[in-house]
C-alpha cells in the first residue's frame, strides 16, 4: 500500500510538472495577466492600500481586549485590519481599494470617497460634500425665492391692475386659433409639466413645509410615490415638448416687429397694446427661452439623472452635476411658466378659452394680434384651419369689408 501511494505521488507531480505549475490565488488588491510561455510573470502591485477580510473570521473580537482603547495603529492593523487612523486617512484622499467589478462597467467601486473638487458656490472639498454645500446654500433657498418672488410679483400685478380685457364687444364671429392637434399637443405637455413641477417641489421643498405638520410617516410615503410619478412623467415630458417644438416653431419665428413689442412690454404698463402675429414676442420668448433652451437642459440632465442616456457609466460626480443642472434650469424654467400660466388664464380675459375651445372672436383677435388678425382679412391665412368635428359651434368667416378688415 505504501509503495502504491509513493507511485501515486510521484504521478502527480509529473503530471504537475507536465502542464505547469499552478498559480496560488491573487491576494486581494493585485491583478495578475497570463504570461508568455518561459517567460516568468511579476504580480501586480495593488491598488490600494486597503485588504479585504471577512470580520466574522477575526477572532477574538477586538472589543475584547482590555487594553483596546489604548491600542496603537499597528496593534490595531493586526487584530482589526481595515479600521484605524492610516486606512481611513487613505480612504479620505481617494485611495483605490480592491473591487472584483469591471473597471469599465465601475469605475468608482474601489473608491469610498470622492476626490476634492470645487463646484461654484461651494468650497474645495470632496464632491459628495460641494454638492451638498450647493444644494443646500444656493438652490434650495434662493430656487425657493424665486418662485415666491416671482408669484408675489404676479399677485400685485393681478390686484393692482386686473386681467387685461377687451375693449370692444364681441362679434359672435369666430376664428380658429388651435387647431384639435396643436390644443392636444399643448394640454399634454402642459399636463405633464405641472405634475413634474408639483412633485419636484415636494421633493426638494417639502421637508421644511409639508414635513412639521405632515409627519415623517406620510410625508415619506407621499414623497416616495410623487418620486416614481416623477420619474415616469419624465420621459411623456420629453415627448411633449419634441412635439411642442415642431408644432409651434413656425409662428414662433423672429420678425422685425418684435423688438418694438419688448421695448414697451406689449403695453403691458398701460397704452394700447403692441400689434403683434399670431404669437407675440412674449410668447417667443417663453417659446425659445423656455421651451427650447431651459427644455433642453431639462430633458438632458433629467434623462441622464433616470439614465436613460446610452453611452455613460454614470458615476458620482457626473450624477451630482447632472442634478445641479436639471436643478438650475427647472427653477428658471418654472418661474417662466409661472408667468406664462397667468397670462394664459387669470391675466388676459379669454385666452384660455381660445385653448380650451380653439377659438377666439375677431374682436379679441384684433386687439391682442392686429397683424395675425389682418393676415386672416387679407385672406392669406384661413379663419377656419381645421374641419369641425361637431362638438363646438362651427366658426363663421369674418365678413371682409370693402376696406380690406373684418367687418
Amino acid at each position: 500500500m505504501k509503495q502504491a501511494l509513493t507511485a501515486l505521488v510521484l504521478c502527480c507531480a509529473a503530471l504537475g510538472s507536465a502542464f505547469g505549475q499552478a498559480q496560488p490565488p491573487a491576494a486581494p488588491g493585485t491583478t495578475s495577466a497570463p504570461s508568455a510561455p518561459g517567460v516568468s510573470a511579476t504580480p501586480a502591485q495593488p491598488t490600494g492600500g486597503i485588504r479585504g477580510q471577512n470580520i466574522f473570521e477575526v477572532k477574538p473580537e477586538a472589543s475584547d481586549d482590555p487594553n483596546y482603547l489604548n491600542q496603537t495603529n499597528g496593534e490595531r492593523m493586526r487584530v482589526q485590519p481595515g479600521n484605524n487612523a492610516p486606512i481611513w486617512r487613505q480612504v479620505g484622499q481617494g485611495v483605490t481599494g480592491y473591487s472584483s467589478l469591471p473597471k469599465s462597467e465601475a469605475p468608482e467601486a474601489g473608491n469610498l470617497i470622492q476626490p476634492s473638487v470645487q463646484y461654484p458656490g461651494s468650497r474645495y472639498t470632496t464632491a459628495g460634500e460641494a454638492w451638498r454645500q450647493v444644494r443646500n446654500n444656493w438652490i434650495i433657498p434662493y430656487g425657493a425665492a424665486l418662485l415666491f418672488v416671482t408669484l408675489l410679483a404676479l399677485a400685485i400685478f393681478y390686484f393692482t391692475r386686473g386681467p387685461i380685457r377687451l375693449h370692444g364687444h364681441e362679434t359672435g364671429r369666430k376664428i380658429e386659433r388651435f387647431t384639435p392637434f396643436e390644443r392636444a399637443t399643448h394640454w399634454s405637455n402642459a399636463i405633464a409639466f405641472v405634475t413634474l413641477a408639483i412633485s419636484g417641489i415636494v421633493m426638494a421643498f417639502g421637508k421644511f413645509f409639508l414635513l412639521p405638520w405632515m409627519g415623517l410617516t406620510l410625508f415619506g410615503w407621499i414623497a416616495y410615490a410623487l418620486k416614481n410619478v416623477h420619474n415616469f412623467v419624465g420621459p411623456l415630458f420629453v415627448i411633449t415638448t419634441v412635439f411642442m417644438v415642431f408644432t409651434f416653431i413656425r409662428d414662433n419665428l423672429p420678425r422685425a416687429g418684435d423688438l418694438k413689442w419688448l421695448a414697451r412690454f406689449g403695453g403691458l404698463f398701460g397704452g394700447r397694446e403692441v400689434p403683434s402675429h399670431r404669437f407675440n414676442a412674449g410668447e417667443k420668448v417663453v417659446f425659445w427661452g423656455g421651451v427650447l433652451f431651459l427644455g433642453l437642459f431639462v430633458i438632458a440632465s433629467g434623462l441622464f439623472l433616470d439614465k436613460l442616456l446610452p453611452g455613460f457609466v454614470y458615476t458620482r460626480g457626473e450624477m451630482q452635476v447632472a442634478h445641479m443642472v436639471h436643478g438650475i434650469a427647472t427653477l428658471l424654467m418654472m418661474a417662466m411658466i409661472m408667468g406664462h400660466i397667468y397670462i394664459g388664464t387669470l391675466g388676459m380675459t379669454g385666452a384660455y378659452k381660445a385653448m380650451r375651445t380653439g377659438y377666439v372672436d375677431e374682436t379679441w383677435a384684433r386687439e391682442h394680434h392686429e397683424l395675425w388678425y389682418d393676415d386672416i382679412a387679407a385672406g392669406k391665412i384661413p379663419a377656419q384651419r381645421s374641419v369641425p368635428d361637431g362638438s363646438v359651434v362651427p366658426p363663421v368667416r369674418p365678413a371682409i369689408s370693402a376696406e380690406g378688415k373684418l367687418s
